[in-house]
């Protein structure tokens, strides 16, 4: 798989389109990502911790 920028469309997708993300090629850009941060606490800090390179954009919401 390759990396994209892909748009989220709801919590089940964000998480999805995350998870496809770390394990593509490349860089992933996951757009409105506002659904995975209200279903999922602290979801970024949680992947840093496993090695994830994470940006988060305030812009996107």
């Amino acid at each position: 798989m390759s990396g994209a920028p892909v748009t989220a469309s709801d919590l089940r997708a964000s998480a999805a389109l995350v998870m496809a993300g770390l394990v593509a090629e490349g860089t992933t850009e996951v757009h409105r990502m506002y659904h995975l941060d209200r279903g999922y606490e602290a979801m970024a800090e949680r992947l840093e911790s496993l090695g994830a390179a994470v940006i988060q954009d305030e812009e996107d919401d």
